[in-house]
């Protein structure tokens, strides 16, 4: 069953090769959606992809790279947006 999920992330995560690193896994994974930095400093990302996967991908997001330091990161549930791809947005 395909899920929508937005995560935050927060901590050491820009400029570490964060939004790559998610997109790397979200391709492995099949999942679609987004990641963006914020002006905050977090990381925001839209997943939709099966409810299994999903829970890897956000392992990953909790991890994230080797330069990363996550202090937080917040799931919530959301209607579906059909995502086609992953992307990377600007």
């Amino acid at each position: 069953m395909t899920k929508h999920l937005s995560i935050t992330v927060s901590g050491k995560v820009q400029g570490v090769f964060f939004r790559a690193f998610i997109k790397e896994k979200a391709d492995e994974l099949d999942i679609t959606g987004f990641v963006k930095n914020e002006s905050d400093g977090s990381v925001y990302v839209e997943a939709e992809g099966e409810k299994e996967l999903l829970e890897t991908f956000v392992a990953w997001c909790k991890q994230g790279p080797r330069l990363a330091r996550i202090s937080g990161c917040s799931v919530r549930e959301e209607g579906l947006k059909n995502f086609r791809e992953f992307i990377i947005a600007r």
